[in-house]
């Protein structure tokens, strides 16, 4: 009697969540926004941003020299000397150094206390064509430092950590993050990479996240890579992507990941991210996205506009059934076994109104929507929406504000699970996949989070930004108390 009351409030808090969920994940998708070059990315520009580049409007990547997209361009701490960053450019030669580093003090909450995390990143790109005239190649890579837990684990939530850079890193001094070549043909129209890549550098992202500290947007919104086959920054699965624009504003692309069900653990070679070899492959993730990005009125307002689908073929875990179809905590045996998992979701920016010429000069809005397999996910879905305003204030045209919210919901086989865990006086030990939470304090169900920070230009390559956050029902738990998080978040750009 007691396991059916416990099933019906189950079902009855899932419909609730669910509605709550449709509401958010409409009023999300009703604000739009246009991408812009991210004022804080992980490391320098990533090149799958840079390739997606549209060949037309404005920002478009630059065909005349060469059939490779434009190395980057960044403003730098360090002067440039004699102007040997450009001469390496024209030799077709990016090298970039830069730190990130995340501050966050709890002012409100079951627990007070303070953190640092950060990293620093060195990034290479090499166009082979100026190089030694290998037409349309060139290579990437990112290796990276990184050091610090985010402040959000001491009161107590381990879903949206309030520093994104922190942990998978190894706890070495040089960890690589990815190395690949990519092939361009017919004026970036047909793009092909292959090498080691994580699925979320070109699936499921946006260089808008990286405004925010928060892990719940930055650097991929914590529901995308929620299953361990959906590898994200800073780990990386052998891989193949294809990338193909019918036309200049609309793209499709798709890939095949050989994942690596052990990608994120510091053991068996995965410290250092050195590790080449095929003996770890548990399977394949198969990432596909339609995108679209038009431009819109006199000022050329650009915006992005994609739907994606990622399949597994991975064994997972069921979250709240064994073998047999019955629970797993009343019958003592393993969870069932389920093979294969899928993820679907839609991300929208557009810009709304511009305040200058640059790229990043306007008022920018943005909205998405992840959705994960309901039976062995732990973040079955996300939904998240804000605002990005760059150039606002002409006595200073590089400061930047940005504010930001997300809803985030547990799997209803998850909170099945913790509420029959905790009818039985068991341990609340969570269930699922690679992320499951080991340190739930009753049934969860879903939280929310707010974030807003003021970006400072300082002086040539350095920003800082005062971030303050607000966490509502940490860790997806009623019986754990609001938090405020203050902090900052800083990027220096060395060279």
């Amino acid at each position: 009697m007691k396991t059916t009351a416990v099933k019906n409030g189950a079902r009855a808090l899932s419909a609730a969540r669910r509605a709550g969920s449709v509401a958010l994940t409409v009023g999300g998708l009703l604000c739009t926004t246009a991408i812009a070059t991210p004022v804080f990315a992980q490391t320098g520009l990533q090149p799958s941003l840079r390739v997606a580049t549209p060949p037309v409007g404005p920002g478009a990547a630059s065909f005349a020299t060469s059939s490779v997209p434009p190395l980057p361009v960044n403003e730098a701490l360090l002067p440039d000397f004699g102007g040997y960053r450009a001469k390496l450019r024209d030799m077709g030669i990016y090298v970039g150094l830069d730190n990130v580093d995340e501050f966050a003090g709890i002012v409100k909450g079951d627990h007070k206390g303070s953190t640092n995390a950060g990293q620093y990143g060195l990034e290479t790109d090499i166009d082979w064509e100026k190089l030694a005239g290998l037409r349309g190649f060139s290579t990437h890579s990112i290796m990276v430092g990184r050091y610090g837990i985010p402040a959000s684990r001491i009161f107590g939530d381990n879903l949206v950590p309030s520093q994104e850079i922190y942990g998978a890193g190894g706890n070495v001094a040089i960890h690589l993050v990815d190395f690949y070549g990519e092939e361009t043909a017919a004026h970036g129209r047909v793009d092909f990479a292959f090498g080691r890549m994580p699925v979320l550098n070109d699936f499921a992202s946006s260089p808008l996240y990286c405004n925010f500290m928060n892990n719940s947007f930055c650097g991929n919104p914590k529901a995308s890579s929620d299953n361990f086959a959906v590898s994200s920054y800073p780990d990386a699965n052998w891989a193949v992507r294809l990338r193909v624009r019918p036309t200049a504003l609309t793209y499709v692309q798709g890939g095949i990941f050989f994942t690596e069900d052990n990608i994120y653990q510091a053991t068996n070679g995965y410290r250092s991210g050195f590790r080449f070899d095929s003996n770890n492959i548990s399977g394949e993730a198969f990432p596909v996205q339609a995108g679209y990005e038009p431009f819109f009125g006199r000022d050329k307002l650009p915006g992005h506009y994609s739907i994606g689908f990622i399949y597994d073929n991975n064994n997972h875990n069921d979250n709240y059934l064994d073998a047999n179809g019955a629970p797993f905590v009343l019958s003592g045996l393993p969870p069932k076994v389920r093979k294969g998992q899928t993820a679907q979701y839609v991300l929208v920016d557009q810009m709304l109104l511009r305040h200058g010429a640059g790229a990043t000069n306007g008022l920018i809005a943005f909205g998405g929507f992840y959705h994960n397999d309901d039976n062995t996910s732990t973040r079955t879905s996300q939904a998240e929406f804000g605002f990005i305003d760059h150039g606002f204030w002409k006595a200073r045209p590089q400061d930047g504000i940005a504010v930001a919210f997300s809803y985030l919901e547990v799997s209803d086989q998850v909170s099945k699970t913790e509420a029959l865990q905790q009818e039985l006086g068991l341990p609340i030990v969570g269930t699922g996949g690679q992320f499951y939470n080991a340190a739930a304090r009753g049934v969860q169900s879903h939280t929310y989070e707010f974030e807003a920070d003021y970006q400072i230009h300082v002086f040539r390559g350095v920003t800082f930004a005062p971030d303050f956050q607000y966490f509502i029902r940490p860790n997806a738990l009623a019986n754990v108390g609001n938090a405020a998080v203050i902090g900052f978040k800083s990027h220096i750009q060395l060279f």
